[in-house]
């Protein structure tokens, strides 16, 4: 197999589900007989690398990102019926325009575009986005190892607003939204019946 069938993004803001939904859909995928790999720590490895992050995030953070995302993806096809990754490349963008946001920069328009057309050039394989929503209420409890941005919630809530601005613009044939109120059970039961659907379709 030289690309996934299906591949399915996950977006949205950090401590939303993100993680939980991603391995309830695998779970279930794998209980149908379907093959299900996992992409993720995209922005561990660019900390690692030496990007800076959160708030203090670049247009080069955000290109590498979204290139890497998009390169685990298309090595995970090779082997897989279905990849779901646990970030888009919608989601560095909105990060970047968050920290600027609270950085008071301006982002200049042309660099913007071009960000676009990359995370749009990069989700066009992809054949569902889910994506979560904040909940403001939600404690995120201690994270020591944390940067501090990570408890900043003027700053996850700025993500999750351009985040959702982005994915409602963007390529996706299908997006998945949960409202605030949506439960677990039925994202992850909407997900997989999209995903099989298109799976059997493919045939």
């Amino acid at each position: 197999m030289t690309t996934p069938s299906v591949t399915v993004g996950l977006a949205g803001t950090h401590h939303t589900g993100k993680t939980t939904i991603a391995r309830r859909i695998e779970m279930e995928l794998r209980g149908l007989g379907y093959t299900v790999t996992c992409t993720s720590g995209l922005a561990r490895r660019a900390a690692d690398l030496g990007f800076p992050k959160m708030l203090n995030h670049t247009v080069a953070s955000t290109e590498w990102i979204m290139a890497a995302g998009a390169a685990d993806a298309l090595a995970a096809g090779t082997g897989a019926d279905v990849v779901l990754m646990d970030r888009t490349p919608h989601d560095a963008l909105a990060y970047l325009l968050a920290a600027r946001d609270l950085r008071g920069e301006l982002t200049d328009g042309s660099e913007l575009e071009v960000l676009g057309l990359l995370a749009d050039i990069h989700t066009r394989h992809h054949t569902l986005l889910i994506a979560t929503v904040l909940d403001p209420a939600l404690p995120l409890g201690e994270h020591p190892r944390k940067d501090p941005a990570y408890l900043d919630q003027t700053f996850r809530a700025a993500v999750d607003e351009h985040l959702h601005h982005l994915v409602a613009d963007g390529e996706v044939k299908d997006r998945l939204l949960p409202a605030p109120s949506d439960s677990a059970d039925l994202v992850v039961a909407s997900a997989v019946a999209t995903i099989t659907s298109t799976l059997e379709a493919a045939k």
